[in-house]
C-alpha cells in the first residue's frame, strides 16, 4: 500500500536546506524604496541587483545567481545545491504570483534587499531576502515566510493624550498602518504602531544627488513634543550616520522619550547630533521643539521614527495606537486618525 506524503511547509524545507535567515533586526528604522518616491543613490544599487537576482532566481538562472555569491556563501552552498533549492522552492510553495512591497535595509556590514509577494503555492506573503556585502556579492540568501504582524494586547485602545503631528509643515508618512504591507515596524512589538515620517518635493526626498545629508528635505527641520507631557529619557551625543552607513548596534540613535502621562510614552528618534534641547525631568507643551530632525542610528536617510508605548524604556513593552487630533492628510481635513503610508500629512493647529 502507497502511503501519501504532507509537503513540508515552507519554513521547514527551508530549514532542512539551512537556508532560513532573519530579517530586518528587530528596533531597526529606516526609510527606503517609499512608493512613489526616487530610492537614494545608496539604496538604488541595492534594489536593482534585489529586483534582478530575484528574477534570475524565479526564472531558474540558478548559475547566474550563483555566480554573485561571495566565497563564503559558495563554499557554504555549491550551484547544484541552489538549483535543486529552487526547484524545492517551485514545488513547495508555486510561483510569485503578486508583488507586495519592497524595502531596503541595514544590517552590520551588508545592505538587504527585502521583497514580501504573493504566491500561487501557499496562502501568506512570502518573503525573498537578498544581502550583499560591501563588495556587492550576495552573502545570504533565504526565501521565506514573511513575518506577520505582532500580537498586541491594545489594538482596540484609544489614544488618550491629545496628539499633534510632531512637525510643522508636510510630511510623507514613509511607514504607517496596522499590518506589514504598510508597516514593516507592525512585526516588532514594541513598535507596533510606529510611523517614519519624511519630506518629499516633487517626488524626492532630497536635492541633487542625495549624497549629503544637508540635501535631504527634512534635514535639521524642527522636531516638536506631540502632547504635553515630561521628558523621561534622552541619549545625544551619536554621530549623524553618513548615506550609505548606518549604528545597527543604537537603532535609535539621538532620541527623546516623553511621558504623556495614562501610560503612553512617546518615542521620537534619529534626532541629529546635539540638536535636542530638552532633559530627563523637563515639562513640554505640545508643539515646544525638543530637536532638529537628522540621521543617526540605524537609520537609511533623515527622517523622524515616532511611536507610542506603554513603557518609558525605549524597545519595551507593547506599542499603542497613534491618533492624531487635527490634520490634514492629503489635503482632505482629518479631525482624528491614524496616518498610513502614502500619505502627505501636515497639522491643521
Amino acid at each position: 500500500m502507497r502511503t501519501r506524503t504532507t509537503p513540508p511547509t515552507l519554513s521547514a524545507l527551508l530549514l532542512s536546506l539551512g537556508l532560513l535567515a532573519g530579517a530586518a533586526a528587530p528596533g531597526a528604522t529606516t526609510a527606503q524604496d517609499i512608493e512613489g518616491v526616487e530610492a537614494t543613490p545608496a539604496s538604488k544599487s541595492v534594489l536593482e541587483d534585489g529586483r534582478e537576482l530575484t528574477r534570475l532566481f524565479l526564472e531558474g538562472d540558478t548559475a547566474a545567481v550563483h555566480a554573485r555569491f561571495n566565497e563564503d556563501l559558495k563554499a557554504a552552498m555549491d550551484a547544484a545545491t541552489l538549483a535543486a533549492f529552487r526547484a524545492q522552492v517551485a514545488a513547495g510553495i508555486g510561483e510569485e504570483q503578486e508583488l507586495l512591497a519592497e524595502q531596503v535595509v541595514p544590517e552590520p556590514g551588508l545592505r538587504v534587499y527585502l521583497r514580501t509577494s504573493l504566491w500561487t503555492g501557499v496562502p501568506a506573503p512570502v518573503l525573498i531576502k537578498w544581502a550583499l556585502d560591501a563588495e556587492e556579492r550576495v552573502a545570504a540568501f533565504a526565501v521565506q515566510q514573511a513575518p506577520r504582524a505582532a500580537a498586541s494586547p491594545h489594538l482596540q485602545r484609544d489614544t488618550i493624550a491629545d496628539l499633534r503631528l510632531p512637525f510643522e509643515g508636510e510630511w510623507y508618512v514613509g511607514w504607517g498602518g496596522r499590518d506589514i504591507a504598510q508597516n514593516y515596524h507592525a512585526a516588532v512589538p514594541a513598535q507596533r504602531f510606529a510611523y517614519d515620517f519624511l519630506r518629499v518635493i516633487d517626488g524626492n526626498t532630497h536635492t541633487g544627488d542625495g549624497t549629503e545629508l544637508s540635501q535631504y528635505h527634512c534635514w535639521d527641520q524642527p522636531i516638536l513634543a506631540p502632547a504635553d507631557g515630561v521628558v523621561v529619557d534622552v541619549v545625544d551625543g551619536l554621530p549623524d550616520q553618513q548615506i550609505g552607513t548606518t549604528n545597527a548596534h543604537q537603532p535609535a540613535g539621538n532620541h527623546v522619550v516623553v511621558d504623556l502621562g495614562s501610560g503612553e510614552f512617546a518615542v521620537l528618534a534619529h534626532f541629529r547630533e546635539g540638536s535636542i534641547r530638552v532633559a530627563p525631568g523637563q515639562a513640554v507643551e505640545a508643539g515646544d521643539e525638543l530637536g532638529r530632525c537628522g540621521n543617526s542610528g540605524n537609520t537609511s536617510e533623515p527622517h523622524l521614527h515616532f511611536h507610542l508605548q506603554d513603557s518609558p524604556a525605549f524597545g519595551q513593552g507593547h506599542g499603542l495606537p497613534a491618533f492624531f487630533n487635527s490634520y490634514a492628510a492629503d489635503g482632505e481635513p482629518v479631525e482624528r486618525g491614524e496616518p498610513v503610508k502614502g500619505q502627505q500629512v501636515r497639522a491643521t493647529r
